[in-house]
């Protein structure tokens, strides 16, 4: 029986496009730049290859957050400067959460069959205000933040503190829970721990357990 699980945040728990649009929206009027879907899309997949790229650690957590706006002002020629640009996204970031619905319900189901700890690769101060600001605090056992461990998902030594400050640890009762089979599958491979994908738009070309809900998930477990 699983009865301690592992679940992601940001696009498992919270709809992280959502507040990753609504926060480059905010860092552009602050520089009086339009925002237009192009621009989003364009900051979408420069902000996901860097953190693929901070993943297999080939770029560190800082750069990142300067870099991505500096590759944005490369393509569209803005004008702004790519530190300012960030310090902007980021003073909105904490305030902007959008919970998926029905995320509170599956939180409560969990918390009915066992112990839930949070593991994210997010910002340690944005997330634990995010988890405040969606009412999650009340179902949680413990949150583990790459930024505060010092080591990111996918990396062993990231899955290594959670199990070590985890009482009563006992992987075959363990299930990592996520969006990411290249952050959250690899750290629950990695340490032989069952894992269930987290895909709302359906997991083509996957054939572990996948799930388009958290009703799916449930199901899963049993």
């Amino acid at each position: 029986m699983k009865n301690i699980f592992l679940v992601d945040m940001d696009d498992t728990l919270l709809d992280f496009k959502r507040a990753e649009r609504a926060n480059l929206a905010f860092a552009l009027s602050s520089f009086g730049i339009s925002f237009c879907e192009e621009l989003y899309a364009a900051f979408h997949e420069i902000n996901d290859a860097l953190w693929k790229s901070l993943e297999r650690g080939e770029i560190e957590r800082e750069r990142l957050k300067v870099r991505r706006f500096e590759l944005l002002n490369e393509k569209f020629s803005l004008q702004a400067d790519a530190g300012e640009l960030s310090r902007a996204y980021f003073s909105h970031f904490p305030s902007v959460c959008f919970p998926f619905p029905g995320a509170i319900e599956f939180l409560q189901e969990l918390h009915r069959r066992g112990r839930i700890f949070v593991v994210t690769n997010g910002g340690a101060a944005i997330q634990r205000e995010h988890i405040r600001l969606a009412g999650f605090a009340p179902y949680l056992s413990g949150v583990f933040i790459s930024e505060e461990i010092g080591a990111n998902k996918p990396s062993l030594a990231f899955a290594d503190y959670a199990e070590s400050h985890i009482p009563d640890y006992r992987r075959e009762r363990a299930v990592w829970i996520g969006d990411s089979l290249t952050s959250d599958g690899a750290c629950a491979k990695g340490r032989g721990i069952d894992f269930i994908l987290f895909a709302p738009e359906g997991a083509k070309d996957y054939n572990g357990a996948a799930a388009r809900n958290y009703s799916e998930v449930l199901s899963l477990l049993k």
